[in-house]
């Protein structure tokens, strides 16, 4: 479960709704999911910089954009707002979603002709676009909402606020409801790095050459081990004050994973990490898919202790995330059984380990009914299965321990086995320079008496330049569609240098 850290730290105002929206619609949910089926046992990964945003809006410190456009009265929308809610009110999957909801699709249908909207519509969009977003669950349990969704139209600006409200009070539910899922027996939630970092090139960008030869690096080197061990001990740190215990897992952001980052992971008592399976074939040198290698773990014994590490079974985790949204809910749950019950047959006598690990939101708006009708059948056979037994990595190691080292751990991550999804392209380099001459200046600032002058504003300084570490700033260069993520990377860097009391280069006032 991640969202990248939206919030201006220096206004507390965001443009972007993600972390509300993701908020509503796929973290609660999944969790009551699963509450329905005892058998299954299931890991939930959460990246501390989405809950630093959703204790955000739950202590009511954040100005989100969207919410107080949705919140403003119909009649009194500017046509500077107007414009804004039609290019936005949208954005979700007008297959799976605008088009089962008549009303929100007669709406899509009028915006894609160009046709003019009346104050009616505009409230009817802001209430659809709200109400949309919240799982399928919520809008038929809590009354409020199934009031709203029995009445489809011709909304009033009370049926607006009180879904609006509902927002905030499935958002206050989260991180209590992982709190307690946590303690139990059939959940173990693990963290990554704070604030989603690349860790591996936060160690040292050249380490890209070392999972593609070819990579192309930036001019200026970025080499701070320092920040990789500090987004790890500040995520366990914070994990242990939210959940009221260590995590033994982590999932280092992107799987991605070097032998350089092992001795923070090992020293902030992490006891095992999860990673894809094609790291591991390449840390065996082995160029051929090997099942028998694959679904065991493997023990990383190192001088600063030891790790445990498993990793992904990339086609069945790619499966669920990337291709049965577009089969039927039985078909797709027949075929997945299918994969796990010929694979425990082809290793009769032996307990194997197969590892699905995916993305936690954004597969499941590609779903009918947000995934509920795939989850649910796929957790009833699960629970029914004579061969197959799920399990949270923790529990099996606690029972299999690993029979296999790995003495070199290989560099990259789930995409290709390398960094080129951060790093390689003219535009993610350029970003990657741009970041390390703002971390050389920070470096210079500390070593230096004008540390004084900033002293008040040290802790503020740090944070930001570990949310500019963030992966997503680097993923989307080069393939931005509307050059949000560029805009972000600019206002963060932007405000560190204004944190700096130093002046802003004249180079971020342009697209990257």
């Amino acid at each position: 479960m991640h969202q990248p850290y939206y919030v201006n730290l220096l206004t507390q105002e965001t443009d972007y709704p993600w972390v509300r929206l993701h908020g509503t619609k796929d973290y609660l949910d999944m969790l009551q999911i699963l509450g329905k089926y005892p058998k299954i046992k299931q890991t939930f990964n959460l990246v501390p910089s989405l809950l630093e945003q959703i204790e955000d809006y739950t202590h009511r410190t954040i100005k989100d954009k969207f919410l107080e456009l949705s919140y403003k009265q119909a009649k009194l929308l500017t046509l500077e707002e107007k414009e804004f809610i039609l290019n936005n009110f949208f954005s979700i999957n007008p297959d799976k979603v605008i088009a089962f909801s008549p009303r929100y699709h007669e709406l899509y249908s009028k915006m894609k002709a160009g046709k003019e909207f009346t104050e009616q519509d505009f409230l009817d969009l802001q209430v659809w676009f709200n109400l949309a977003w919240i799982d399928p669950s919520f809008r038929e349990s809590l009354p409020e909402l199934k009031r709203v969704v029995s009445k489809a139209r011709f909304f009033n600006e009370e049926d607006k606020r009180a879904v609006l409200d509902k927002h905030l009070v499935i958002l206050e539910e989260i991180i209590p409801a992982y709190k307690e899922a946590a303690q139990s027996e059939q959940v173990e939630v693990t963290v990554t790095p704070f604030y989603h970092p690349i860790l591996p090139l936060l160690y040292n960008t050249n380490t890209a050459k070392e999972a593609n030869p070819r990579a192309v690096l930036p001019k200026v080197n970025f080499s701070y081990p320092e920040d990789a061990k500090a987004q790890v001990d500040n995520a366990v740190e914070y994990f242990q004050d939210k959940f009221g215990s260590k995590p033994l897992g982590m999932w280092p952001s992107e799987e991605s994973v070097s032998e350089h980052i092992l001795p923070f992971i090992i020293k902030s008592g992490i006891k095992w990490i999860v990673a894809d399976e094609a790291i591991l074939f390449r840390s065996l040198k082995r160029k051929k898919r090997d099942t028998e290698l694959l679904y065991q773990p493997h023990l990383l014994k190192r001088e600063e202790g030891e790790l445990n590490i498993i990793f992904r079974d990339r086609n069945l985790s790619d499966l669920i995330g990337f291709s049965y949204s577009n089969w039927k809910p039985e078909h797709a749950v027949d075929d997945f059984m299918k994969h796990l019950e010929e694979t425990a047959k082809a290793f009769v006598g032996k307990d194997i380990f197969v590892a699905i690990a995916m993305d936690g939101e954004n597969a499941w708006e590609y779903f009918i009914n947000d995934g509920h009708d795939f989850l649910n059948l796929l957790y009833a056979r699960l629970s029914e299965s004579k061969l197959i037994t799920t399990i949270t990595p923790s529990q099996y190691l606690k029972k299999f321990p690993p029979k296999f080292e790995i003495k070199r751990l290989a560099a990259g991550s789930w995409i290709y086995g390398e960094f080129g999804k951060w790093i390689g392209n003219p535009q993610k380099v350029k970003a990657w320079e741009y970041l390390a001459k703002a971390r050389k200046e920070f470096q210079e600032v500390l070593n230096s008496d004008m540390r004084l002058g900033i002293n008040d504003k040290l802790e503020l300084a740090w944070k930001q330049m570990y949310v500019l570490e963030g992966s997503d700033w680097f993923w989307w260069y080069g393939e931005d569609p509307n050059g949000s993520f560029d805009k972000l990377f600019r206002m963060h860097l932007s405000n560190f240098y204004r944190i700096l009391n130093k002046e802003i280069p004249d180079y971020l006032n342009y697209p990257i």
